[in-house]
């Protein structure tokens, strides 16, 4: 088939019901629809009418588990209704060259994948990390042409750079390798070339929430070989939405604050020597905590409570929605929020105590909701955004109001796809 044929099949609705399965909102199915056929054409326009492939990513959501997977621990995440796509064709040499919409083109070369920090915090390090990463794990790869589209957004926590490591992942698996690379395998080289090649010391949690799809149980106990369990749940049912509010807030210079929060956790867990903390006995921890406290300072041990107190909370939150009890799930989501903002400590930056947009937004959230919702940070924390189950009779007065105060467009009504890294067609 043509790329005019495979643009005028989405135009003529051939593919709505894939789309409808896919994204889920029936309001954006035309959207989607018209999204997609002109990726094909910024495609064709890029390198020509060619036999091409589609492959879609999602982004994520944390549910539960706050800052837990790079100790280990347990963690709620869900993918989620907004993607990044890719519109591709096999190339017959070993280079890949990829053109993402609003930035410039970039050309790999196969060959050459050794890490270089010259080029860390790009997309390029990331497409050297995954190619290196399936070679590692004794996978195929070999060039392609790729034209990208997301709107996954960019420093809003729903893992944008998660989201483009499982697509290459995805392109590598479905091209080369009959797509017969686990989800679960994709995930952890994601994590490789964010940690080898990008630079970014981040744990397994995004990479597993945007690869294997839906909403999922990670138990990163042995962490290469994560547990994933599906939960069956259907928000739907229980008449709520998932909200994500972009609270505006700068992640300028925030780097060394996200990298405390596990550093000051490893430091309690070598205290114990042992490498995490998800390996420490808790009655050891309260029973030491004395002379922790007066070797590390107290910051350490609050996070550290946060740490045990929120595996907990991940495995009960399973087990509610497992029950059908959607009350003791929404208690356990406010208990996490409350657990981040006092033990976890990652609301706001004590450096810049007079900007706190997570702390407004979190606020204002409550007093909007009252009890018929809970809100909690999202994802890293510190600027970014907060996280709020709506009832569906208040999810148009909750984002007129939430935008009140940051603005038209920051807060987004999202589903929860059941799908992670896919090849569309």
């Amino acid at each position: 088939m043509t790329i005019d044929a495979m643009i005028k099949a989405f135009e003529n609705g051939v593919h709505s019901d894939w789309l409808r399965d896919i994204y889920l909102d029936e309001s954006m199915i035309s959207w989607q629809q018209e999204r997609y056929a002109k990726a094909l054409n910024e495609f064709k326009k890029l390198y020509g009418d060619k036999p091409v492939e589609i492959y879609s990513a999602p982004g994520r959501s944390e549910v539960g588990g706050n800052h837990t997977d790079h100790q280990y621990g347990m963690v709620l995440a869900t993918s989620v209704n907004l993607d990044a796509i890719a519109v591709i064709a096999k190339r017959d040499d070993n280079i890949i060259r990829i053109k993402s919409e609003g930035y410039p083109s970039m050309a790999v070369e196969i060959t050459e994948l050794k890490p270089d920090e010259k080029v860390f915090g790009t997309s390029y390090a990331l497409v050297k990390g995954v190619l290196a990463g399936f070679i590692d794990a004794g996978y195929q790869v070999g060039g392609f042409d790729a034209y990208i589209t997301s709107n996954v957004l960019n420093g809003a926590g729903l893992s944008s750079s998660a989201a483009f490591e499982v697509l290459i992942g995805t392109i590598l698996s479905g091209l080369y390798n009959d797509m017969k690379v686990s989800p679960v395998l994709i995930a952890q080289i994601g994590q490789f070339a964010e940690n080898v090649y990008f630079g970014k010391p981040c744990g397994l949690m995004d990479q597993t929430a945007c690869s294997v799809g839906g909403l999922i149980h990670i138990d990163f106990e042995d962490p290469k070989k994560p547990i994933v369990n599906q939960v069956k749940v259907d928000f739907e049912k229980y008449g709520y939405s998932l909200c994500i509010v972009d609270t505006k807030g700068s992640h300028a210079d925030l780097t060394d604050e996200y990298a405390a929060i596990p550093r000051e956790m490893k430091e309690v867990a070598v205290f114990f020597d042992k490498p995490v903390l998800r390996q420490v006995d808790e009655a050891a921890f309260y029973e030491k905590l004395p002379e922790i406290r007066e070797r590390y300072g107290d910051r350490g041990v609050l996070r550290t409570i946060h740490l045990f107190e929120e595996n907990k909370r991940v495995a009960a939150q399973v087990e509610a929605l497992e029950k059908g009890d959607f009350e003791s799930f929404k208690e356990l989501i406010k208990a996490s929020g409350n657990s981040s903002y006092k033990f976890l400590q990652n609301i706001y930056v004590n450096k810049d105590w007079n900007n706190q947009s997570v702390s407004i937004g979190l606020a204002v959230s409550e007093t909007i909701l009252g009890s018929a919702g809970v809100c909690r940070v999202h994802g890293g924390g510190f600027a970014g955004t907060i996280q709020a189950f709506v009832p569906n009779d208040m999810v148009q007065e909750y984002k007129e109001k939430i935008e009140h105060v940051f603005g038209p467009g920051s807060c987004y009504v999202l589903k929860v796809r059941k799908y992670g890294g896919v090849k569309v067609l």
